[in-house]
């Protein structure tokens, strides 16, 4: 693949996956999650593992990175909405 091309996935790949970052550290900083869709993040992680498939179908490294981080983070998220929402306060 043009190396060009996959630059540009890279790019992409990193501003993207670095759109969760946010809502992570505040989830895992405030322990609060009741604005956090469980849904959205099932789905979106579900999405991930297809886009992930199709990256290695297409042997591309920006697709591959990206999907492998996003899906991590998503699964931080999922993990961290369970665990707060089922948290007695404190």
């Amino acid at each position: 693949m043009d190396f060009n091309i996959e630059l540009i996935g890279i790019i992409a790949a990193i501003l993207t996956t670095s759109g969760f970052a946010p809502q992570i550290y505040k989830s895992l900083k405030t322990k609060e999650v009741g604005g956090v869709s469980l849904t959205m993040y099932v789905v979106m992680f579900i999405g991930l593992l297809f886009w992930l498939y199709y990256g290695i179908l297409m042997n591309s490294f920006s697709m591959i990175l990206a999907n492998t981080v996003s899906g991590m983070l998503v699964l931080v998220q999922i993990v961290a909405k369970i665990i707060y929402s089922n948290a007695k306060p404190s």
